[in-house]
């Protein structure tokens, strides 16, 4: 378990370490998804060692929004002043992700009526 979650870290740290020192608007976790997601395609799947850290970690998911819940409360006075530019990105964001996703799911069943 230290090991897959010390890959977790290393690769989020490499995430920021990039991040950060391209000056890219992409968090530094999110580079690091990637990276795993590259590592685990070049490996071709996770060890059993990291599916189970990670399945340990999902099944403990709710506890990582409670900083966010925190922050949310913390800073609630600002979420009051912007609420509507809030709104319109989640909603617009919403909307995006369904169309997206629509159009995945077509393409995904036209190749598979295809046998592509």
């Amino acid at each position: 378990m230290i090991a897959a979650l010390t890959q977790l870290l290393v690769l989020q740290l490499v995430g920021e370490v990039i991040a950060r020192g391209l000056n890219l608007p992409i968090p530094g976790p999110v580079i690091g998804m990637l990276l795993l997601f590259l590592a685990l395609a070049l490996r071709r799947g996770p060890t059993s060692d990291l599916q189970s850290t990670s399945q340990g970690l999902l099944q403990h998911l709710s506890l990582l929004f409670v900083p966010a819940g925190t922050g949310i409360v913390l800073h609630l006075h600002r979420v009051a002043d912007e609420w509507l530019p809030l709104l319109l990105s989640l909603l617009f964001s919403t909307v995006l992700t369904l169309a997206l996703t629509a159009l995945v799911m077509r393409l995904c069943a036209r190749r598979a009526v295809t046998g592509e």
